[in-house]
């Protein structure tokens, strides 16, 4: 079977297969691959905004810091203490998210694009690859917020399950199963 990534004038081309049957790459105009790459997109930016938003608690706090040399005089910190490199809660819960975060994306990332070259139904790869996105941006907000770990660990579950079954479906097709 011939497999190979073909792009011409920035558009994504059709390979024959050696049984003749046409597939289609990897295009945003392909509603599977445009809605993995909203979710993938989301998950990115979520991802990002976790560092401005430690920055921003950082500067609130007027702490947080981590390295000395954040401890030395200069226009954005003109009075300099080094009580300012003492953890603070409110800047390591969100740096706790974060790495939350930058463990799980990795894997979702991967795992969704994977998923959709097993070319499953548009429906049900929108329930999986949202489906996944709402459970990480409400763990991120129950993290927040401060909410006990059942509903955390509840909406980790969720994604985490999304991952499993993505990864497991990817493993039997591309096993021929």
């Amino acid at each position: 079977m011939t497999s190979f990534a073909c792009w011409r004038r920035g558009r994504a081309c059709h390979v024959e297969t050696s049984e003749g049957a046409r597939l289609d790459r990897m295009s945003l105009h392909d509603p599977l691959f445009a809605t993995y790459a909203v979710a993938a997109t989301l998950m990115i930016l979520k991802a990002v905004a976790m560092s401005w938003l430690t920055v921003i608690r950082m500067v609130q706090a007027k702490g947080g810091y981590r390295s000395p040399e954040d401890i030395k005089k200069t226009p954005m910190n003109p009075a300099p203490d080094p009580a300012q490199l003492l953890p603070n809660e409110r800047v390591e819960r969100i740096r706790r998210i974060q790495m939350n975060d930058l463990e799980s994306l990795p894997y979702f990332l991967v795992a969704g694009l994977l998923y959709i070259l097993t070319q499953p139904s548009l429906r049900l790869a929108q329930w999986l690859l949202y489906g996944y996105v709402a459970s990480r941006l409400l763990h991120f907000l129950a993290y927040l917020t401060g909410q006990i770990h059942e509903i955390r660990a509840t909406l980790w579950t969720v994604g985490s399950l999304i991952l499993i079954f993505m990864t497991g479906r990817t493993l039997l097709v591309a096993l021929g199963a």
